[in-house]
């Protein structure tokens, strides 16, 4: 999946997280990256001009900022869904079936690949690893972990974070 920051219209509630979070950080080295998570838990994502506000209030250029957040794989650069569904396609499991899993899930949810459902309901995150290989194939559904599924065991679990 490409990761493309998003800029939202009206973000000053972003920008007013951005500035308590940074309250707690201010004077602090190396807070750059708690900053981050801490900015992202409270809103979600770190858009655009949540970045641009951190990189002003943590006193750093913003292309550094924009360098970590697009470094790490935590970060999230658009809005994801309630239900964050990863898939682990790492070797276990992709010799297990992982990518039927996939399709199972992308299918069952109407989504092409990873990506957001037009509901805003889920996300689907294809991960390289989830730590889990003796139970492959293996899907997290926000902080639940499944394992040993068929397709159709896989549709049903996401079915069930529905509404």
């Amino acid at each position: 999946m490409e990761r493309v920051a998003v800029r939202d219209e009206g973000t000053d509630d972003h920008v007013e997280v951005v500035d308590e979070v940074a309250r707690e950080y201010a004077g602090r080295r190396g807070a750059l990256i708690p900053l981050l998570q801490k900015v992202q838990s409270r809103i979600g994502y770190l858009s655009i001009d949540a970045m641009e506000r951190i990189a002003e209030r943590a006193g750093v250029p913003a292309a550094q900022v924009f360098g970590v957040a697009t470094f790490y794989s935590q970060f999230r650069l658009a809005p994801v869904g309630r239900h964050i569904v990863k898939v682990c396609h790492g070797t276990a499991c992709h010799v297990q079936g992982a990518l039927a899993i996939t399709e199972a899930i992308t299918n069952e949810l109407g989504v092409e690949g990873e990506g957001t459902t037009a509901d805003g309901e889920f996300t689907i995150e294809s991960v390289a690893c989830l730590g889990c290989c003796s139970l492959a194939p293996v899907i997290m559904v926000d902080e639940d972990t499944f394992g040993r599924l068929t397709p159709d065991e896989a549709r049903k679990i996401v079915k069930n974070y529905g509404d």
